[in-house]
Formats: structure tokens, C-alpha cells, sequence
């Protein structure tokens, strides 16, 4: 894959290292030039200074060839800038922001972004969202993912309890317009809904068709 990481702190140099080191062509922005000493020798990518919602230094990382993007700044202002940028501006299908302030976070829902949000293990959740691309991460619990998705068609007229797997894919939260429900098992569900639930690394890809791309 071809990856840019925004932001060469503690995490995005984890993020960038863990890439490289797997195989993938990343390319590290940072507008701080000595950042890119916490890369270390590992790392066999790319770095560029400049800003990550610049529209040249985008170009120059190779924006229009990237597969994803993911932007670490200790700044939220800018993680969503830059993700918005290479969304909107550049057609990036799957942009992932690292989130500091949880005050933020319904307007990064709102704006449908990718997001990680806690304090623990960030680079290693980071990794998995830029690989697997799915849904909302919220929090992760030693195999157990916590995670907020779009409902996608295959989810038309489905029943919680027919959807829900005993003991590794739960369903504790549905948002439809602007109503939040505790489902029960017979609530029937419908593609847009917003759905919170929690998934067992092992059954997500059975889980991963009620996706919505």
C-alpha cells in the first residue's frame, strides 16, 4: 500500500516504522524537519517538511497514488484539515485521524471521519484502521475491538438477534436520523443506521459485510 503519515510525534513515528517495517511505501510529513530523527534506522520511506494540509506538499508526498492516509498531529484542527484535504480535494477514500480532545469527537462523526481516539496503544490501533479501513475504532480491549459504523445494504430488514453473533459480535447502540437507541433483539435494522457495538477480532469478517464501503 501506499501510505502518507501526517505528524512524525510519538505516534506517527510508531505508525510510520510499523508501515515500513511490513512493507508499505509511506511517506512522513512533518513541518518540523528534526521530527523525522525518532524514525530511526528501520525506517526506509520517505520524509517531507512541510504541512499536511498543504495542497503542494500533498502533491509532492504523492497524494494522488496513495491508498490511505493518517493524520497524527497533536493538533485536531489539523488531523481533520488534513483528512478533509486529501478526502475532498484529492479523492482519498480512507483517511484515518488521530483524535486528542473527545469534545471533538461528534464533529469528526459528523463529518464521517475515521478516527482513534484513547490513550493507549494508539500506533498499534492506527496500524490495524490503515490496513482493514473499517468503521469508527473507539477502544480496543485485549481482542475485543469497540467499534461505530454506517450500516451498508446488506443490513436491510435484519433483526439485531439475527445479526449479533453469541459472545463475539454485539450490537449496544443504534443512531438512526436523530433518535439513539438501546436495541433489543428485535429491532429491525436499516442501511444509513449508525451502529456502536463491540466484535471479537475473530468474527470480523463475518461482521465486516454489514459495512457500508
Amino acid at each position: 500500500m501506499n501510505i502518507i503519515v501526517v505528524g512524525c510525534g510519538r505516534v506517527g513515528s510508531q505508525l510510520a516504522t510499523m508501515l515500513s517495517i511490513e512493507g508499505h511505501n509511506v511517506v512522513v510529513i512533518d513541518r518540523d524537519e528534526s521530527a523525522f530523527r525518532r524514525l530511526g534506522g528501520t525506517f526506509n520511506g520517505v520524509t517531507i517538511r512541510g504541512l499536511g494540509f498543504d495542497e503542494e506538499t500533498l502533491e509532492q508526498a504523492g497524494i494522488r497514488e496513495a491508498d490511505a492516509l493518517a493524520a497524527t498531529t497533536d493538533l485536531d484542527n489539523t488531523n481533520l484539515m488534513t483528512c478533509e484535504v486529501a478526502r475532498k480535494i484529492f479523492g482519498v477514500n480512507h483517511v484515518v485521524a488521530r483524535l486528542y480532545n473527545p469534545v471533538r469527537e461528534r464533529t469528526y462523526q459528523q463529518l464521517d471521519l475515521d478516527y482513534v481516539c484513547g490513550t493507549t496503544l494508539v500506533a498499534e490501533s492506527l496500524v490495524d484502521k490503515v490496513k482493514a479501513g473499517h468503521g469508527h475504532h473507539l477502544n480496543s480491549i485485549e481482542d475485543i475491538e469497540v467499534i461505530e459504523f454506517q450500516a451498508g445494504p446488506e443490513i436491510e430488514g435484519e433483526r439485531v438477534s439475527d445479526v449479533e453473533i453469541a459472545r463475539r459480535f454485539r450490537i449496544f447502540s443504534v443512531v438512526r436520523g436523530r433518535a439513539a437507541h438501546v436495541p433489543d433483539g428485535d429491532m429491525v435494522l436499516h442501511e444509513g443506521d449508525i451502529v456502536f457495538a463491540s466484535v471479537k477480532d475473530e468474527a470480523f469478517a463475518k461482521v465486516e459485510r454489514f459495512m457500508k464501503e
